[in-house]
């Protein structure tokens, strides 16, 4: 892979508050247009992970570079231009509970971009109906079900027309069939939009359906133990703990590499 091709670089990163270290080295590189996965037991550090790579914490040590420039070695304006690209669904939606599907996805539109009132209301159902959510849009969020409520917080991940997506447990408290119904819109946005995407989950199904490649953060080694495409890794677990993980509910299938 040509590093040209990289649209993310985490390069010796290590998380903490204060003096506790949630972890350290990590090392990896998300190519342009993947589905890459973060995965790890409950504790591991895999939401602030998702966290220091938007910009909300700041890294202990480190750097991480989009498109080969490094974001926490810049200016604060340099960054909020650079995160503008990123697009983040929380494992909530983060919905506005006091707005309504229509203001809550033109919020980014109308804080960050010049577009009239018109041209915000076509970008807004358009971006919903991309979702399936077309004619919802004077819909509260507690009006609607939970699937429809990530696919709204999506549709809003997607307002300004993200180079990269951020998904933070996109399927979790969702029923198998609203599950699946997210991990195909997913891929269908990916594949029309171009976009990056860095997800983080535990829902083996969406991994094994939608992933290209991942990385394990293990909670107790704090760092990462695994690295590279979510079959191999299935196939070959570089660790017990990963292989416990992937293999969850079935027989493991591969040998553990000798440590």
């Amino acid at each position: 892979m040509d590093p040209e091709e990289y649209k993310i670089s985490v390069d010796n990163l290590t998380m903490a508050y204060g003096d506790f270290v949630i972890q350290r080295d990590l090392n990896f590189n998300v190519k342009k247009g993947e589905i890459f996965v973060v995965m790890g037991d409950s504790g591991s550090g895999k939401s602030s992970l998702l966290k220091h790579m938007i910009g909300l914490n700041k890294p202990k040590q480190g750097d991480i570079y989009y498109d080969k420039e490094n974001f926490w070695n810049t200016d604060e304006e340099r960054r909020k231009a650079l995160s503008r690209k990123f697009g983040v669904l929380y494992q909530s939606g983060a919905l506005w509970s006091s707005m309504t599907l229509a203001q809550n996805v033109s919020l980014p539109l109308s804080t960050y971009t010049d577009y009239s009132d018109a041209e915000i209301a076509d970008i807004v159902s358009f971006k919903l109906s991309l979702v399936g959510l077309a004619g919802f849009e004077e819909y509260y969020p507690s009006e609607i079900s939970g699937g429809m409520k990530k696919r709204a917080g999506l549709a809003r991940a997607m307002a300004l027309d993200p180079e990269i997506l951020f998904f933070d447990e996109p399927s979790a408290g969702l029923d198998p069939i609203s599950s699946k119904r997210l991990d195909d819109l997913i891929i269908e946005l990916r594949d029309g939009l171009g976009a990056t995407i860095v997800m983080v989950t535990h829902e083996l199904a969406s991994i094994f359906a939608i992933g290209d490649r991942g990385i394990f953060v293990d909670a107790d080694a704090r760092t990462q133990t695994a690295l590279g495409s979510i079959d191999e890794l299935r196939r070959n677990p570089p660790t017990a703990k990963v292989a416990e993980f992937l293999n969850r509910g079935s027989e493991p299938s591969g040998t553990l590499e000798s440590s």
